[in-house]
């Protein structure tokens, strides 16, 4: 693991190969080649949308290593949104209806004719919080303004989307892909807002729930249909074959209609942890399929009698300024509940113990005959766990079961 946290150290054991966090810098293309030549690695696989928009994927395929993960040019679908908004209208994906603009009078005067609600988006990567819903006009604008004027973002928002907001149930489609042939994961659910009740700022994700009962089998198939093939043929066709995992966050409308509104080019945080927690089989195989080019749907099956909720622990200050050193207490007391096991994320060990060292510090993923254990079980061992400051919401979960927040 490179470069890991307090939660990626294991000796192994039950026939387990051990894991060694390495520590390294910024997951720049050649640092990672030379990290993989060093272990003598038959496959890599790529997790965070940085390095794989970054050409680290390619620098791998040059040097004749696998790896799993799309290219530079694939990774543009997540890497900027004004790319994935015009590929869309190419294609005939359904999507919001969306403007681009590059300066603060066009910005304004585009919010002011679509009125409010509106989305606002930086067109390049924010770590999930480059997307503003605004409530109002003033709100959308002083999005933009934090963007284009302001540059909170920096690059990623020289350039901004605004689009017409879409209103309905969210859900996360995920499919892996060899460029060709894909392999449709459960649907899941994710609560970007910080607080309970889809209030306050967006986040990387507070929490996920899958499978989602939100789209049944038509529905999948439609999207599958009108998203998904359409993406992967597209981005074949216009030279850039997509290879790896392809994520569509959708908006299900009031009619039944899905729209696409943003595609990822990786699993997905927190989507992913509830998305494992519900496969079977050999994860590498099916990973080194479609590094070699042919997926193996074979390698892996998805679980049809369990459920899975991850609740995501956040540090004090999250999403805006997260304090980092906390001391985290609870963590063999929470792993004991059973089905559930704590993932890290933003963790470190330091002479106290495990700390906190960044805004989402852990996953807690529970696993269940039904939605309703699944959850009971997270949220037992999410309440074990403690630091100075620690939130998470409350409501993963509680729309599908009828359970009150």
């Amino acid at each position: 693991m490179a470069p890991g946290n307090a939660g990626t150290s294991d000796e192994g054991g039950d026939g387990v190969a051990p894991i060694r966090s390495v520590p390294v810098g910024r997951l720049e293309p050649a640092e990672v080649v030379e990290l993989a030549r060093q272990e003598a690695a038959d496959l890599v696989v790529v997790g965070p949308e940085g390095p794989l928009c970054a050409g680290v994927s390619d620098a791998l395929v040059a040097a004749g290593i696998g790896v799993f993960g799309p290219s530079a040019e694939a990774s543009r679908l997540e890497g900027s949104k004004a790319f994935m908004k015009q590929f869309a209208a190419r294609h005939r994906i359904p999507t919001a209806d969306f403007e681009i603009v590059t300066d603060m009078a066009a910005a304004e005067s585009e919010i002011r004719r679509r009125g409010a609600p509106v989305v606002v988006k930086a067109d390049g990567l924010c770590a999930g919080k480059g997307v503003v819903v605004a409530q109002t006009e003033g709100e959308a604008i002083a999005a933009a303004r934090a963007m284009l004027v302001e540059r909170r973002f920096g690059d990623a928002g020289r350039v901004v989307v605004i689009e017409e907001a879409l209103v309905g149930e969210e859900a996360s489609v995920i499919a892996v892909t060899d460029g060709a042939a894909m392999l449709v994961l459960p649907v899941a659910r994710d609560h970007k807002r910080v607080f309970d009740g889809d209030r306050g700022p967006n986040t990387g994700g507070m929490g996920v729930f899958a499978p989602s009962p939100h789209v049944g089998p038509e529905l999948l198939a439609r999207v599958e249909r009108e998203i998904l093939r359409p993406t992967i043929d597209g981005m074949r066709a216009e030279g850039r074959p997509f290879r790896g995992v392809l994520f569509a966050g959708l908006m299900i409308t009031p009619a039944g209609a899905p729209m696409l509104l943003e595609h990822n080019v990786r699993f997905g945080d927190p989507e992913c942890e509830a998305l494992l927690a519900l496969l079977d089989g050999d994860l590498g195989a099916m990973c080194a399929s479609v590094a070699s080019g042919k997926l193996d749907r074979s390698a892996v099956r998805v679980a049809a009698d369990r459920s899975a909720v991850v609740v995501v622990l956040a540090a004090a200050g999250y999403p805006d300024a997260p304090r980092a050193g906390d001391v985290i207490h609870g963590l063999d007391a929470a792993a004991e509940v059973p089905g559930v096991v704590v993932l890290h994320a933003g963790t470190k060990r330091s002479a106290e113990g495990i700390v906190t060292a960044g805004g989402r510090v852990l996953a807690v993923t529970a696993v269940g005959a039904s939605m309703g254990e699944a959850r009971e079980r997270a949220y037992e061992a999410a309440r074990r766990i403690s630091f100075a400051g620690a939130h998470f919401r409350t409501d993963i979960g509680a729309s599908v079961i009828g359970a009150s927040r």
